[in-house]
């Protein structure tokens, strides 16, 4: 069956809901107040408190989904299960580009800030090469918290809790002294008058330009795969989250407006403003001797306190989407030490450093704001759609007032976007450029790798509901006993049926239709093969396939008929033109939707006295173990399990290979009893080794064909012998090769 994987659950409520806390405070506070209040004038306050209705209406909808549907990926794994094709994909997409762009806005928060406390300190003057030093800066601070996720949750969650604890004490520290200093002004409260000086106009674009700030919630969601109890912690951390962000928020923007006294002739909104990102840091400095500094530490705890939470969100979103086959299946791949998805990580994070390079911090700003906009609407779309479809789900916390209240967040904030659109149409081009770009890649990529995937986890589920079918491939009477034989095996430990099926290949040009003329000897060997499954008391009936190509016609085949394993015959002997018509073989171990047998030479009943068991490490090689009980029970036989280690190799190298073989024994519970052959040519030395009545049993290379076009694989060598028949089988998932699969398939 199809291996799942899974990530360890490891975080508690404190560490998920410091996740979210620590990606909300972040650019929201230190890198976005300014340049908002320029924008918004003294209403920054209604700002806040619009964008913190508005989050708290979708976070309600997180609260519900992440509490029931658990799994890396959030809203993309939603809005996949609750609406058509290809939504799923492009919620994805668009989230994936949108943590890579907040991530991006957290890196030059950093570098600007960090750039600005050398300054304060008296640095000389640093002159970098192809970048100034803030993208430097930043580019420094991606590598660093992506090693602290490639190290796992729990490194990722301890770190963040220290940061985030931090940097709130320091942002309390600001709120405390801002409060001060407004007690001690008795005009504080002209700075809030006119409060609508921009207009309703510049609280809307101020609301779209700091959306951003609002969607550490979202990241929450993200880590429900990882999360204990996550019914139950993750609405808990949802709204918890946001009860300590959103009062920071306007406490912030309430001391930096009435604390701050501007230079002559301008007004505190455009004061704060001109100043952009450093905005607090001046703040700080009127407000007390040295604050600067203390609010530059906290700028620098706060943006890469963010950073670590958005690229570990990130990279969970690209992990999902790999993991259902939309994105190359690479970037699904875990660490075996770690059990963390590096490849996620590194792309991740390659996007993030890309995007920090190529973009102005006010449009990367805008442009995260609107994809978070438009996918937290799709969201509240799966919201009402999942409610209706799965009711009875078990829902930790259930939105109130359905489906009004997903109704109004997505009104609220598809009219935030389409403002957004008069006010940084730079964003909504960026943001639209990538959409059209995943609508490529998902027409070009990722539709037929989805469907395909999807298919193969509904046929495989089969076998846990005892529902399993063996498909064999049959044309000759001289082969139909041997693949006869190891089908049964197969589907006799099963309690399954077997369904025999022939391939009439049609040429191009002549039509198709079951009035073809057939040869009878088709029929002739179909009988024989479900007369020989009847014959030992297993289900079997005969099909015939029409079709173009045999390849085609067998994998449609195993899907029509829901099969759990395929058993096709591969001679040992052939020309490089017939090497050529064996792409068959390849074409059918590539697009099965379940597990493949590949039998070289002849079984008989009762002529198997030992299953030999070569094991190396892969999905492949576990495969061929679990299944070597099977035979072993069939036949009556003993299995011997073995390894091949070059003579070349000493010490530590012997050491891994021989412990490779051995987990992979105990993968699939066959004790920890193996031989280890030294021998100089790893192929040729088992071929040595194995003797009369003996079936090979081997998993199949992970890349790479079976059937090479120039010399002979070992499989093909003994079965050439006349002596053995040989059993390569592979998984359905496929995995990089061993050192020792690629050796023993390029032999010769």
């Amino acid at each position: 069956m199809a291996l799942e994987v899974r990530l360890s659950r490891e975080m508690r409520l404190i560490d998920v809901t410091m996740i979210g806390v620590g990606a909300m405070i972040g650019a929201g506070i230190f890198v976005l107040t300014g340049i908002a209040a320029g924008v918004a004038g003294p209403a920054l306050l209604l700002v806040f408190i619009l964008n913190g209705v508005v989050a708290l209406l979708t976070a309600a909808a997180y609260a519900e989904l992440g509490g029931a549907v658990h799994g890396a990926g959030g809203g993309y794994l939603w809005i996949k299960r609750s609406l058509p094709d290809p939504a799923g994909f492009l919620a994805g997409w668009m989230d994936w580009f949108a943590h890579a762009v907040a991530c991006s806005l957290y890196a030059l928060g950093f570098g600007a800030y960090f750039k600005e406390l050398l300054d304060l300190l008296g640095a000389p003057e640093i002159h970098t090469p192809l970048a100034p030093l803030p993208i430097w800066l930043a580019i420094a601070a991606c590598a660093l918290f992506s090693y602290i996720n490639f190290r796992g949750a729990s490194e990722t969650g301890k770190a963040g809790n220290v940061v985030t604890i931090g940097k709130v004490a320091i942002i309390l520290a600001f709120i405390g002294a801002g409060l001060w200093v407004m007690a001690g002004r008795a005009d504080w409260q002209q700075a809030f008058t006119p409060f609508l000086s921009e207009g309703w106009g510049g609280v809307f674009a101020a609301m779209g330009l700091t959306f951003i700030a609002f969607e550490g919630y979202e990241i929450i969601a993200q880590t429900s795969e990882e999360v204990e109890d996550p019914r139950r912690n993750v609405p808990r951390a949802v709204f918890l989250s946001l009860l300590i962000v959103v009062p920071i928020y306007l406490l912030v923007a309430f001391v930096a407006v009435g604390a701050v006294v501007p230079p002559a002739g301008m007004s505190v909104t455009e004061y704060l403003g001109a100043e952009k990102e450093i905005a607090l840091v001046t703040a700080a400095e009127q407000f007390v001797p040295g604050g600067a500094f203390v609010v530059l530490f906290g700028g620098l705890l706060s943006t890469v306190s963010a950073l670590n939470a958005t690229i570990y969100s990130s990279s969970r979103v690209a992990f999902a989407m790999a993991r259902d086959a939309s994105l190359p299946k690479v970037v699904a791949r875990v660490h075996a030490a770690r059990s963390t998805p590096h490849f996620a990580i590194l792309f991740s994070t390659l996007l993030i450093m890309g995007m920090a390079v190529a973009l102005p911090i006010e449009q990367v700003a805008a442009a995260a704001s609107v994809m978070f906009l438009l996918l937290f609407g799709g969201v509240n779309i799966a919201l009402i759609r999942l409610r209706r479809s799965h009711p009875d789900l078990p829902r930790g916390f259930k939105v109130p007032f359905m489906p009004l209240t997903p109704i109004v967040a997505i009104a609220a904030m598809l009219f935030i976007a389409v403002l957004m659109f008069f006010q940084y149409p730079m964003a909504w081009i960026a943001a639209g450029g990538w959409i059209v770009a995943g609508w490529g890649f998902y027409a070009v990529y990722s539709r037929k790798r989805e469907s395909a995937f999807s298919a193969r986890q509904q046929w495989m589920e089969r076998i846990e509901r005892r529902e399993y079918r063996v498909l064999v491939a049959v044309s000759s009477p001289r082969t139909v006993e041997s693949l006869m034989e190891t089908a049964l095996a197969v589907a006799k430990a099963h309690d399954g049926d077997v369904v025999a099926v022939t391939v009439v290949e049609v040429p191009e040009g002549e039509p198709l239709t079951p009035n073809l003329p057939l040869d009878p000897e088709i029929g002739e060997v179909l009988e024989t093969a479900v007369d020989y499954a009847r014959a030992r008391d297993v289900p079997a009936r005969p099909v015939i396939k029409i079709g173009r190509r045999i390849s085609h016609g067998l994998v449609q085949t195993a899907r029509e008929e829901a099969c759990n394993f395929l058993i096709i015959g591969q001679p040992h002997k052939q020309s490089v033109l017939e090497r050529v018509v064996s792409s068959i073989v390849e074409r059918v171990l590539q697009d099965a939707p379940c597990q493949v047998g590949v039998l070289y030479g002849t079984v008989r009943h009762g002529a198997v006295r030992e299953v030999v068991l070569p094991v190396t490490a892969g999905v492949n090689s576990v495969l061929a173990a679990r299944l070597a009980p099977t035979f072993g029970t069939w036949f009556d036989a003993r299995i011997r399990p073995i390894t091949v280690i070059g003579r070349d190799l000493h010490g530590d190298a012997v050491h891994h290979l021989t412990e490779q073989a051995l987990d992979t024994l105990r993968q699939a519970e066959l004790g920890t009893e193996l031989e280890v052959l030294r021998r100089q040519d790893l192929g040729r030395g088992l071929l040595r080794f194995i003797k009369s009545k003996q079936l090979v049993l081997l998993g199949a290379p992970s890349s790479g064909p079976i059937v090479p076009l120039i010399g002979e694989t070992v499989p093909a060598m003994i079965a050439r012998r006349g002596l053995n028949p040989v059993l390569v089988v592979r998984d359905v998932e496929e995995h990089r090769a061993h050192h020792f699969e690629r050796v023993f398939f390029a032999e010769g």
